[in-house]
C-alpha cells in the first residue's frame, strides 16, 4: 500500500515557522496537522487541511526529551477530529541535514497515543511526520493493522513543487527548510 501526503507550500511555511518558535522550556516544538485521506487504487491520499498549534501552558517539563505535551494538546487535536472527519498527525522537526528517522522515545510514545484517535476516528489513518533541515519521513497506523506503514511520498504544492519520496527531494536543500512566501 502506498501512501500520500500533499501540502500545501503556505500551510508547509506556517508549519516550519511554529516549529521554529522559541520554547520558554521545551527543547522542541510539535504541531498537529489534519488531514483529509482519500482512496486510490493503490493506496491512500492524505490532504493537508489544518495547522493546530500547541499552547506553551500544553507542554510539560521532562528533561529527558525534547518536548513533552501535556493532556491538553492532545485534548485539542482529539477533539478537533471527533468534530471532523480527518486523520491527524503529530508533526516535529530533529535539527539534521538527511533523512529523519524517528527516535526510540519517538516509536514509544506513538505507539501509545496514536491509538487514542481512532476511539474518535475509528476507521481512518493517523501517523506522525518528522522534518529534518532537507527532507521528512512519516509513519500511517492504519485501522487493525498492528504496524505502521511508511509515507511514501510527500509533495508540498507551490512553486517550486517539492516532491520527496523515501527521504529524497527533488529540489535544492536550502527550498525545502526555508521555502519562500
Amino acid at each position: 500500500m502506498k501512501l500520500h501526503a500533499k501540502i500545501t507550500r503556505s500551510l508547509f511555511i506556517q508549519i516550519l515557522h511554529d516549529l521554529a518558535r522559541p520554547h520558554p522550556f521545551a527543547l522542541e516544538r510539535v504541531v498537529f496537522v489534519s488531514f483529509r485521506p482519500a482512496d486510490l487504487r493503490d493506496g491512500i491520499l492524505l490532504l493537508a487541511n489544518n495547522l493546530h498549534t500547541i499552547r506553551d501552558d500544553d507542554y510539560e517539563r521532562n528533561d529527558n526529551v525534547g518536548a513533552m505535551l501535556g493532556s491538553g494538546a492532545f485534548r485539542m487535536a482529539l477533539q478537533f477530529a471527533y468534530n471532523n472527519p480527518v486523520s491527524m498527525f503529530h508533526i516535529h522537526k530533529h535539527d539534521h541535514s538527511g533523512i529523519p528517522r524517528d527516535s526510540l522515545v519517538d516509536r514509544e510514545s506513538s505507539v501509545q497515543f496514536v491509538p487514542d484517535f481512532w476511539k474518535v476516528r475509528p476507521r481512518f489513518p493517523h501517523g506522525t511526520i518528522i522534518l529534518s533541515k532537507d527532507s521528512m519521513s512519516g509513519l500511517t497506523w492504519l485501522p487493525n493493522m498492528r504496524r505502521p506503514i511508511p509515507i511514501s511520498r510527500f509533495t508540498i504544492v507551490g512553486t517550486p513543487i517539492i516532491e520527496v519520496y523515501d527521504g529524497k527531494h527533488s529540489i535544492a536543500a536550502a527550498e525545502f527548510s526555508r521555502p519562500r512566501q
